[in-house]
C-alpha cells in the first residue's frame, strides 16, 4: 500500500528485530549499499525497536557493510523490547526518527517484528517496508525467510554426525529441531537427513503410531535410528517422547540431542545471501516508490510485496503432503 502522506524519501534507517537468523548481516549490507546507490542517506538503529527508544541511531556508508555478507547473526544486534508494545514507548520511538529526519524505515525480522512495523506506522504514518528474517520460515507472503535455507543445512550436517554414533553403537536417537509451531525444518532436515520418523507440529503423531514405525526398524536390523522432533509437536518435546518410548522398548539404547540455538548461528549459505541480497535490495525501491505498511518476499523467482497486515493475519501454513508422504516410504 502507499502512505496517506507520500514525500519524497531522502533518509531511511534499517533495523533488525527479534531472534537473529543467518543472512541478516547480508540484508543489511543491500539495504546500505542500494541506499548510497539511490542518493539516500542511510542510518542503523542499534538493538532494534528497543534501539529506536533509547537514540542508539548512527549514520552508516558503504564500509560500514563491508565484509559482512558471510557473517551470521546481526551486527545491528537485536533486543526484545516491552517498552515499545506501550504507547509511550513508541512516542520516544517516533520522536527520535523525527530527530533524525528518517523518512523511512526497514525492519528485518519475523511476526514480532512485523506487528511492531504495523502499528508504528499506523499510528504516526511512518513508511515501512518489512524483511522476512527468522529460521522458522513460518511468515506469509513469501516462500522462503532468511536464515531458513542455512539453519536446514546446520541440522542436516548435525543429523549426518549423529547418525554416524547412532550407528557404532545401534542406537535410537531423537533430535529436536526449532521451527516453533512449523514444521519446515524438521520435515526438510528429516527427510535430506534420511530420518526413519519425524514428528511434526502439524500433525499429531501418537506414541503408538511412532513404536510401530520403530518396531519395523528394528525387525530390518538397522544399525541406527533417527526421529527427529519438531519443538512444537504435541507429544511435549524429545525428552519427553523418548521417556515414552523407552517405556516400550527397553532394549533400545536411546539418546536425545536438543541442536537448541546452534541452528540460528554460522555463516549463511548461499541461497540465504542471494535472498537477502534480493529482498534488501527491492525493499529500499519499495520505500523510494512510496510503499508503507508492506513485506517483501519471494515467490517462485520473483520478488513480491505483501500488505503487511496480511502478512500478520494470515497464520496457516501447509507443509508439503508429498514430501510427507515420501518421507514415510524412504523410511523403509
Amino acid at each position: 500500500m502507499k502512505s496517506n502522506n507520500v514525500k519524497k524519501i531522502k533518509k531511511i534507517a534499517v533495523l533488525t528485530s527479534g531472534g537473529d537468523a543467518p543472512g541478516m548481516n547480508a540484508c543489511i549490507r543491500a539495504v546500505v549499499r542500494t541506499a548510497i546507490h539511490e542518493k539516500l542517506e542511510i542510518m542503523g538503529v542499534y538493538q532494534g525497536y528497543q534501539g529506536l527508544i533509547d537514540d542508539n541511531f548512527f549514520a552508516m556508508n558503504s564500509r560500514s557493510v563491508s565484509s559482512i555478507i558471510n557473517l551470521g547473526g546481526t551486527i545491528l544486534k537485536s533486543a526484545r523490547s516491552e517498552e515499545f508494545k506501550t504507547k509511550e514507548g513508541r512516542k520516544k520511538a517516533y520522536d527520535n526518527i523525527k530527530k533524525h529526519n528518517i523518512d523511512g524505515l526497514i525492519s528485518i525480522g519475523g511476526d514480532g517484528t512485523f506487528t511492531g512495523a504495523n502499528v508504528l506506522s499506523n499510528e504516526y504514518d511512518i513508511p515501512v517496508v518489512c524483511i522476512p528474517g527468522t529460521i522458522d520460515n513460518d511468515l506469509y507472503g513469501t516462500d522462503f525467510t532468511l536464515g531458513y535455507d542455512t539453519a536446514n543445512n546446520t541440522v542436516i550436517e548435525a543429523i549426518d554426525k549423529i547418525r554416524d554414533t547412532a550407528a557404532s553403537h545401534d542406537r535410537l536417537f531423537f533430535i529436536e529441531v526449532m521451527g516453533r509451531d512449523a514444521g519446515y525444518i524438521a520435515l526438510n532436515a528429516g527427510v535430506a537427513g534420511g530420518a526413519e520418523a519425524i514428528l511434526l507440529p502439524e500433525k499429531e503423531t501418537p506414541i503408538e503410531e511412532l513404536t510401530k514405525l520403530l518396531e519395523y526398524a528394528a525387525e530390518k536390523n538397522k544399525t541406527s535410528t533417527i526421529v527427529i522432533v519438531a519443538e512444537g509437536e504435541k507429544n511435549g518435546g524429545a525428552y519427553n517422547v523418548a521417556k515414552k518410548v523407552k517405556e516400550k522398548f527397553d532394549f533400545y539404547d536411546i539418546k536425545v540431542s536438543i541442536l537448541g540455538h546452534l541452528q540460528r548461528g554460522g555463516t549463511p549459505s548461499s541461497a540465504d545471501r542471494i535472498l537477502a541480497t534480493k529482498l534488501g535490495y527491492n525493499a529500499v525501491q519499495e520505500i523510494i516508490k512510496g510503499s508503507a505498511q508492506c513485506t517483501v518476499g519471494i515467490r517462485g523467482s520473483k520478488v513480491v510485496t505483501t500488505p503487511l497486515s496480511d502478512a500478520i493475519h494470515n497464520t496457516e501454513f501447509k507443509l508439503d503432503a508429498d514430501l510427507m508422504k515420501i518421507a514415510k516410504i524412504m523410511a523403509m
